[in-house]
């Protein structure tokens, strides 16, 4: 069955641009124009994964994304943007996306994320469970429990909580975690790191014996109350 991506773009010229060139790879491309029509296609068709311009009219990206997330999903979500700036990149990864792809870019480059993404999200992997003192990371299912609580992490959130379970009580040097989640070691995505470093530290609050130390200029810890299962 073909992968189904739903790719919001108000720019007709480069919307019909990429889905006729992810048509040819083999996708199914459901091209909308506004932010309005996002949810009502996202909902009814349940599509694979998002692509979403953030400057939609009616409805932006960053809020469709918010939107997405609350609807309990955890579809892989990549912007388009005609903004480079480090605060919008970051605002990006904070309202639930998992990657940023600035304009103008190379549709080989979106493909091979695409790609990344889909692998990860669909991919045949045996089960995969870590118990975090209070806590219980179901790696597969991208859950976070404890009690009768639950928090669907991002897909982003949940690689980076999963490299730092098998290192746990190891240092994991920031360009390790960058490459092995994001495929590429830079400041702006560095800073991203962080983002998500604060995410789930606020995450496991509930259980002081858990922690992630910052070692400056070097990487992160996961620290005490952790062993896999």
């Amino acid at each position: 069955m073909r992968a189904k991506l739903l790719l919001a773009e108000d720019d007709p010229s480069l919307g019909y641009v990429i889905k006729d060139t992810l048509s040819e790879r083999g996708y199914e491309v459901l091209l909308v124009n506004t932010g309005a029509e996002v949810m009502k296609v996202f909902i009814t068709e349940q599509p694979d994964l998002c692509i979403l311009d953030v400057m939609l009219p009616r409805k932006d990206g960053f809020t469709i994304a918010e939107e997405i997330r609350e609807q309990g999903s955890n579809v892989p979500i990549l912007f388009l943007t005609a903004k480079a700036l480090q605060e919008d990149r970051i605002e990006g990864f904070k309202r639930g996306g998992d990657d940023y792809i600035t304009k103008p870019f190379s549709i080989e480059e979106l493909i091979l994320r695409i790609e990344v993404f889909l692998k990860r999200s669909k991919g045949e992997i045996q089960p995969k469970v870590f118990a975090l003192g209070n806590y219980t990371f179901d790696v597969n299912n991208h859950l976070l429990k404890t009690g009768e609580e639950e928090k669907l992490l991002t897909l982003k959130e949940s690689y980076v909580l999963e490299m730092l379970c098998i290192h746990r009580n190891t240092v994991v040097k920031r360009e390790t975690l960058l490459l092995s989640v994001w495929g590429k070691n830079d400041y702006f995505l560095g800073r991203s790191l962080d983002v998500y470093i604060s995410k789930l530290r606020k995450y496991l609050k509930k259980d002081p014996s858990i922690t992630i130390t910052n070692h400056h200029g070097v990487g992160f810890k996961l620290e005490d109350g952790l062993r896999g299962e």
